[in-house]
């Protein structure tokens, strides 16, 4: 018998497609009020619809650009007034985009910066007193195993998700005491428009597809951590293998994949 969240709100950002889709219809399905952000509000309205029509208790959808930090605070007021309350965060909006570093736009890496690291961290540190006050909460964030093994051409997504899981890792301990849980999900590729943006030339794309992950399955394994202590969720099992022996021999790890590594 599946759990049901028909007593939880939960809060997703990167809601207009690919993973966040997925998670959205995954609470809707177990009954949550969703509260949903993303870009795209024509997407995000049929999103409203469907997750309505899947059981979710509740579902409304704000469409921001995520990049105006300043205005974060007020969102998440207005998110907890209209709801009631937020029991969960599920980080997810994020970018990435495979090139050389020298061939980055300065607006890219700070773009980048400030989706994949800055909000996440302007929107957790905003719903944290909301938590601390009822005394219970949870944190998700969706970082990479790009963060725990980087590889060529993406250096500066992979610094934004060691970024994201250095500070999963640090608030977690903050915040044990106080009834809130912080998990990282860290996924391989997965199979979602993501790649659109990341890999213009398609050849990644191309060379990893068998191996990518369905979104299906990462919001399914995502949805099913909500409201547990579980510190991190590792996806797929391989991967997360190669990433732990690199902790271990970075050199002899980086040097036998390097022919895998320069895929993109």
């Amino acid at each position: 018998m599946k759990r049901k969240l028909t007593d939880k709100t939960i809060l997703i950002t990167g809601a207009s497609s690919g993973l966040g889709f997925e998670l959205a219809k995954k609470c809707a399905e177990l009954g949550a009020s969703i509260y949903l952000v993303g870009r795209n509000e024509q997407r995000l309205a049929r999103i409203v619809e469907e997750c309505g029509a899947l059981g979710a208790k509740e579902v409304k959808a704000y469409s921001f650009d995520l990049t105006a930090l300043e205005s974060i605070p007020g969102l998440i007021t207005q998110i907890e007034e209209e709801s009631g309350g937020i029991d969960a965060l599920i980080n997810n909006a994020g970018f990435g985009l495979f090139e050389r570093l020298d061939q980055t736009p300065e607006k890219t890496v700070q773009d980048m910066f400030s989706v994949n690291v800055l909000a996440l961290i302007a929107l957790t540190k905003a719903v944290i007193p909301l938590m601390q006050k009822r005394g219970h909460g949870h944190i998700i964030n969706i970082a990479s195993q790009a963060g725990k093994l980087a590889t060529p051409k993406s250096s500066i997504y992979s610094a934004t998700k060691h970024a994201v899981l250095g500070f999963s890792n640090s608030l977690r301990m903050e915040l044990a005491d106080e009834g809130i849980a912080v998990t990282a999900i860290n996924p391989g590729p997965i199979d979602t428009a993501f790649f659109e943006l990341a890999d213009n030339s398609g050849s990644y794309t191309k060379s990893v597809k068998r191996w990518m992950l369905s979104p299906e399955k990462v919001a399914a394994k995502t949805v099913a951590i909500l409201f547990t202590t579980k510190r991190e969720v590792n996806l797929p099992g391989w991967m997360n293998l190669a990433s732990k022996l690199h902790s271990l021999a970075p050199g002899l790890v980086e040097r036998a994949g390097k022919k895998g590594f320069n895929q993109k």
